[in-house]
């Protein structure tokens, strides 16, 4: 944290440049009661576009490179620091619970492939994980593959993506990522030596090992627009790699990935709302790869392969999927063989093949269900659940031949726990729960799961964790989530952070709301495209139906949500300012019209069948009728904390600063407005597991001091 002095010099550095594009004369009064924030300046851009002419006043913040940005943002990360000072006892006392409730030295659950045990473990006051392996047998000596802690020296960030071993476990391929903007290098590893080799690839992607433990297949993306375009075959030890894919659609992103039986490589081409799948034999990495379903419009599927068939998940006529079999020899739709038919209230959401099974994870009624198939039998079986809001998926599972299912199961008040479950004789065997020291109890906490109608009739679901003991009376703390885009379902997972709030009063809900996936894809159509305003009135109708059955009231409730989650809070809190305390937008994509309109930006052009495309005047009509930045108003605002990271390759820094800057100008109370960049990172935040502790001890300073709880 930083001192006072110092916070108040960068002020008076401030006041001292008046010409640069913010003002900041009212602190040079050194009033330390109360600091006022620096004003940005207004530097009018004008944009034209279907008959209407748009002003944006605070274009210039894009400039990543003026030195007159960097010295805006550090000046308003002063301000923050300054507000928020009163509150650092708090946040030591906050970040000292929360890593007291995570046992610091640890070991993931080891998982089998081939012949070594792979885990994890970290180690008290070390920043990252550091991978290990054992071979044959967990009590033998352990082999250090990589040491995130080691490659992070002297780095401020470090991110990892990839990380594949070779089947005969000789080569290690992973990728880094030491700025967060997600720009990611594939490197090799000989782990019989420990040393690299020559191999130094850029902008890498999804990345798989051929059968020959020498053949490397990897996807890159386009250095401007980070849309992965390109599918490379690589031979390890060379100095060049061959092209074997170019996806040109630019509303198409490449990714690939290998099936568990290891036969078959997948080029895999995916929209919004709509697939292609190319494969080669991982045994003949060097045959050109074969489409097996050409593309269509708005038809998504995917694919997995066991024997002589491909297995293909499709949504062709089944709005939330049906399963087919189709021969390799002749994938084409005529020799499609049905083995499960749509069914309207449950979504298929994903299939896992093994041997003599098949896992099918199901969305039904906002729960995942996971069930599994004899294939001899065809006799087929739910995996039973204790409690009635919950999450469970699916985990490391790389052995083919096998009826042992690696599952992975949590509620809001179970913690993360790892089970294997003998799929013949339906026995599930603890493998390792997540300790919470620091005194847990889950016995404590209650959750629930109820509903809210919103404004058409749809029941919205909302998962709901409190401690126990309080009453609800309307006078309780309350901390409300929501997302709600891309067909993304927000689970109901397990916090040891949350405690810190649970224990002080605070009830934490989940609004389910449509645009997301909890009830499959009719629920996602529900909230995108020309529907995106449903995704703000749900959770509005979820925000008043707490406060109507005395969860909370408007001044006790207190709103977050990041990305497109940030875009809600924006939206919200310009329709429904009234009826929130305050609201944590992180990383918010908030200007959507600016954004959208500009080609050169990752992710825009893909985005398109997702949001619209403001270029066409029927999509802008209805995108300006809801972009949180194009409607700012004058009025009064809840207190808001808007976080934003520099590097973020996802959603710009400039978006939140933007937003807060406008907002700063235009709203008419004198609540709190703060505004928080992350110098040193990406769209994630912090990437040091204690470095994000301390985030999020500042965040809930934050909340709580809106509560009004102090200690």
């Amino acid at each position: 944290m930083k001192r006072l002095s110092k916070i108040f010099a960068l002020y008076m550095l401030a006041a001292a440049t008046l010409l640069s594009p913010f003002q900041a004369g009212a602190v040079a009064q050194n009033n330390l009661a109360t600091p006022q924030p620096p004003m940005a300046k207004k530097i009018p851009k004008t944009t034209n576009v279907n008959g209407t002419t748009l002003v944006d006043n605070y274009f210039w913040l894009r400039g990543k490179t003026n030195p007159e940005v960097m010295a805006y943002l550090e000046a308003e990360n002063a301000y923050t620091d300054a507000v928020m000072k009163p509150t650092e006892a708090l946040q030591a006392k906050l970040y000292k619970e929360m890593v007291n409730h995570i046992k610091e030295t640890d070991t993931t659950a080891a998982y089998r492939k081939g012949d070594y045990f792979y885990y994890s473990r970290t180690e008290q006051g070390k920043q990252y994980p550091i991978f290990c392996r054992k071979r044959g047998s967990l009590n033998a000596k352990e082999e250090v593959t990589l040491d995130m802690n080691e490659l992070a020296k002297g780095l401020k960030f470090l991110g990892i993506n990839a990380y594949e071993v070779s089947d005969d476990g000789n080569y290690l391929a992973y990728s880094t990522d030491t700025t967060g903007y997600r720009q990611y290098t594939l490197y090799v590893k000989d782990l019989r030596t420990g040393q690299l080799l020559p191999e130094k690839i850029e902008r890498t992607g999804s990345v798989m090992w051929a059968t020959d433990n020498k053949t490397i297949f990897y996807s890159t993306e386009d250095a401007v627009t980070k849309r992965s375009d390109k599918f490379f075959r690589h031979t390890i030890g060379n100095d060049k790699s061959d092209l074997v894919y170019e996806e040109k659609d630019e509303l198409f992103n490449v990714f690939g990935g290998r099936t568990r039986d290891h036969a078959m490589i997948f080029i895999v081409s995916g929209s919004k709302t709509s697939t292609e799948y190319r494969y080669i034999p991982a045994d003949r990495p060097n045959d050109a790869p074969k489409v097996i379903l050409p593309r269509e419009a708005e038809h998504e599927y995917s694919v997995d392969h066991r024997g002589n068939l491909f297995y293909i998940r499709t949504n062709q006529n089944a709005k939330n999927f049906r399963l087919v079999t189709a021969p390799v020899s002749d994938p084409e739709k005529k020799n499609w063989k049905e083995i499960i038919a749509h069914r309207p209230e449950v979504k298929i959401d994903d299939i896992d093949l093994f041997a003599n099974h098949m896992v099918v994870t199901e969305l039904e009624n906002g729960l995942q269900q996971l069930r599994v198939i004899d294939l001899k039998s065809n006799k087929s079986h739910r995996v039973k659940f204790p409690e009635p809001v919950y999450t469970a998926f699916i985990g490391v599972n790389p052995e083919f031949n096998t009826r042992t299912l690696r599952f992975n199961y949590q509620s809001l008040v179970t913690p993360n726990s790892v089970f294997d479950y003998d799929m013949d004789n339906k026995q599930r065997t603890l493998i390792k729960q997540t300790e919470v020291p620091g005194g847990f109890n889950r016995a404590n906490y209650k959750s629930e799961r109820v509903f809210a109608t919103a404004s058409d009739g749809t029941k919205i679901p909302i998962s709901v964790v409190y401690r126990r003991g309080i009453t609800i009376d309307g006078k309780n703390p309350l901390l409300l989530y929501g997302y709600g885009s891309y067909g993304i379902s927000i689970n109901p997972t397990f916090s040891s952070n949350r405690l810190s709030l649970l224990d002080r009063g605070v009830i934490y809900a989940i609004a389910h709301i449509r645009g997301g996936g909890e009830l499959g894809e009719p629920w996602r159509e529900a909230g995108r495209m020309m529907k995106k305003k449903t995704t703000f009135t749900d959770f509005i109708s979820s925000a008043e139906y707490l406060i109507n059955q005395k969860y909370t009231s408007p001044d006790h409730l207190i709103i977050q949500g990041g990305s497109a989650g940030g875009m809600l809070m924006g939206a919200v809190v310009n329709m429904r300012p009234d009826l929130f305390k305050a609201a944590l937008a992180q990383v918010p994509f908030v200007d959507v019209i600016n954004t959208m309109l500009d080609a050169s930006l990752p992710l825009t052009t893909s985005e398109y069948i997702e949001w619209g495309n403001p270029n066409e005047k029927a999509a802008f009509d209805y995108m300006i009728t809801y972009s949180p930045y194009d409607n700012i108003k004058a009025q009064n605002y809840p207190a808001m904390l808007v976080k934003v990271s520099l590097n973020d390759s996802q959603v710009p820094y400039w978006e939140g600063a933007k937003f807060a800057a406008k907002l700063r100008a235009t709203k008419t109370d004198n609540n709190i407005l703060l505004l928080k960049t992350n110098m040193g990172a990406g769209h994630g935040g912090s990437s040091g597991r204690y470095d994000a502790l301390h985030d999020i001890a500042f965040d809930y300073a934050f909340m709580l001091k809106q509560f009004g709880i102090t200690s």
